[in-house]
């Protein structure tokens, strides 16, 4: 096994809408690669959209893409909750501040 970040509450443990943090990874050598790779690492902020009713898969949405883990792979990652449905809290942590491309306002 392999693990980095810190440990906290799984990903396999968020309800649809919360939105999270991931702080670390725990799992072989081989899944952990797989899921870096995919872009789940220590600090990439995700929403989770769907659960299927036992629970497996789950689908969560980060960096413009969405991802369907097993509960088993979701088990593996470590994550901080940053927020609820409804809570008005923005996924990418920006505070809700948005930008002005050109135009007057």
């Amino acid at each position: 096994m392999y693990f980095i970040g810190t440990s906290g509450m799984k990903m396999s443990e968020l309800q649809v809408g919360d939105k999270a943090e991931v702080t670390g990874v725990k799992a072989d050598q081989a899944l952990r690669r797989r899921i870096l790779d995919m872009g789940l690492i220590s600090g990439t902020r995700f929403k989770v959209l769907r659960v299927a009713p036992l629970g497996d898969p789950m689908e969560i949405y980060f960096k413009g893409m969405y991802l369907s883990l097993r509960k088993s792979e979701a088990e593996g990652i470590s994550v901080r909750k940053t927020g609820q449905a409804g809570d008005g809290v923005p996924m990418s942590g920006e505070n809700g501040r948005r930008s002005c491309r050109g135009g007057s306002q």
